[in-house]
């Protein structure tokens, strides 16, 4: 055993002596030491429930013969950091808890790893230590919220962004924002659409690191306790058994993953993570990839923010297994994969079948023809840029206009609040990537702003920054290079004509080439946003967006 490093032979006694000072019997310190990484806190709703969850874990891993160590990770709420400052963080925040992670094994020596995430980052952070630690490991997250209830219809999160908009627009009474804010979270969870956290914890299942029913159990479920404590369990077996992380990590591993998320209309955010995560298993994941595997996978799946249902009906409808059946069934997944399980794919997949064939369709009765994501490249973004095109209007898929161009979002929100943008226009706001941001800021507010006063099926935005998991509207992130790296996003003028062509996979400014290289050529990068503290350490050292914000 790793801890043996840290319990075993005479030069131990003090490391065992430090144990005994918790209360740990002998017994205790020579079973395997397994180490249970709880992300709770009392900021995040996602989060504020997980010590329920880590119990039923250490009670499993007791219950199957090893010792439950506990020790905590960081989280950001995106939802509560949004607008502000706090904003800068949130990406930010994965690579210090992915660090964390592996310093805590590291430094303990631990036998095995059973993650507790829930939310935006935690969940690829955690994700990501597994990969770089690869020992046994297995993650069990908090499950999602459910939807809310508000004057006979189910809303959520991107409904009270939303309402705010339309407040301030004129067409909603703030008496009204009131009862949307007071029902729209109605417990703990990660919020009830298919937004970041929720598309993450669903491809959890996918790549094979969590148990099936991990992205769709509701928080407060009692099956997700269940489904603690089997993990506590699994670990133990995972352990006993020698399979670890990269073991189950393959390309075509991903490759799965990317068709689970075209089918159900994921995040783009997971555009950012599954090369990140993929990084740490030694395999590139270029987002190209995005538009070779659109064209195999339908969108199946119609979750908020684009449709009506949320994780809640993906649950009762089979879940992800239920999901993956459909593409088995297609010959469209690679099934002799290994999962946490310690089965395969198609072991897993045995006797699935889909409960609501409203909720997850099949391939002639799909929503879309082509899957939830686009990759888009042209003039403009040379190494890609992304949209979620499953929740992007028919009539913004194509689309041309005036570039209205901002370099911060607080400037394009307030142009937006005071009815300056107009029908037709293409909102363009930089410097908000991962180094010029710096930490590629999560943009709900303007593209909630733009819903709310109408104009979603009018107005396209494009940024270096990114996109909640909660936008819909022709909302283009990712843009790369970004601007403080000196992309053509940099030199974009008002009034410049951009053009979109989602099908297509293509960007463009409406611009000479020879245009564009005497802009470039003129430009100088401004000065840091934020020049002390991690957010100046982060921007000096974080990758591409295209390569997933890495530190490389």
């Amino acid at each position: 055993m790793k801890s043996d490093k840290v319990t075993s032979g005479i030069d131990k006694a003090p490391h065992r002596s430090l144990f005994k000072a918790m209360g740990y019997t002998d017994e205790e310190i020579n079973r395997p030491l397994i180490g249970i990484a709880n992300a709770k806190n009392e900021v995040i709703p996602g989060h504020f429930h997980l010590d329920g969850v880590a119990e039923a874990v250490k009670s499993g891993v007791r219950m199957a013969g090893g010792t439950p160590i506990e020790f905590g990770a960081i989280g950001v709420c995106d939802g509560i950091a949004m607008g502000h400052e706090g904003m800068h963080y949130s990406l930010a925040s994965r690579e210090v808890i992915a660090d964390s992670v592996e310093i805590m094994v590291r430094a303990h020596s631990l036998d095995a790893l059973v993650l507790i995430p829930n939310c935006d980052k935690i969940v690829p952070g955690m994700l990501m230590a597994s990969a770089r630690l690869n020992i046994p490991a297995i993650v069990v997250s908090g499950g999602p919220m459910l939807a809310g209830q508000h004057r006979g219809e189910k809303i959520d999160l991107k409904t009270v962004f939303e309402s705010v908009a339309a407040v301030k627009a004129g067409k909603l009474s703030s008496a009204e924002l009131t009862e949307v804010e007071d029902s729209a979270c109605p417990g703990c969870g990660s919020c009830s659409g298919m937004f970041t956290a929720n598309s993450m914890n669903c491809l959890t299942e996918v790549l094979g690191l969590g148990l099936p029913g991990n992205g769709t159990i509701p928080a407060v479920d009692a099956r997700r306790r269940r489904l603690a404590k089997k993990a506590g369990q699994q670990i133990m077996k995972l352990w006993e058994e020698d399979i670890k992380p990269l073991d189950i990590l393959t390309e075509e591993t991903f490759r799965n993953a990317l068709k689970v998320d075209m089918a159900l209309g994921c995040s783009t955010n997971t555009a950012l993570h599954l090369p990140a995560i993929a990084y740490e298993a030694g395999i590139e994941l270029d987002i190209e990839i995005i538009n070779e595997i659109k064209e195999q996978v339908p969108h199946l799946c119609s979750l908020s923010p684009a449709g009506e249902y949320h994780i809640e009906d993906l649950d009762r409808a089979g879940g992800i297994p239920a999901v993956m059946k459909v593409l088995s069934q297609e010959g469209i997944l690679a099934e002799e994969l290994l999962t946490v399980t310690t089965q395969s794919v198609a072991d897993n997949l045995a006797g699935v079948e889909v409960l609501d064939e409203q909720v997850i369709r099949d391939f002639d009765t799909a929503y879309h023809a082509t899957g939830g994501l686009a990759a888009l490249k042209g003039n403009l973004a040379p190494a890609g840029a992304v949209v979620k095109q499953s929740a992007v209007a028919e009539e913004m898929l194509v689309h041309s206009g005036p570039a209205r161009v901002f370099d911060s979002e607080e400037a394009a929100v307030a142009a937006i609040h005071e009815g300056k943008i107009k029908s037709g226009d293409v909102v363009v706001i930089r410097y908000e990537g991962p180094k010029g941001g710096p930490g590629m800021r999560e943009m709900l507010t303007p593209t909630s702003a733009v819903a709310g006063a109408g104009l979603d099926k009018e107005v396209a935005l494009i940024t270096d920054g990114r996109f909640s998991g909660a936008t819909r509207g022709a909302a283009i992130g990712h843009v790369s290079p970004e601007a403080m790296q000196g992309g053509a996003i940099a030199v974009v003028e008002e009034g410049d004509i951009i053009e979109i062509d989602i099908p297509q996979g293509e960007l463009n400014v409406k611009l000479s080439a020879e245009e564009l290289e005497t802009r470039l050529e003129k430009w100088t990068a401004p000065e840091p946003k934020i020049k002390t503290g991690y957010l100046s350490r982060y921007a000096k050292l974080v990758s591409s967006a295209s390569k997933g914000a890495i530190f490389a």
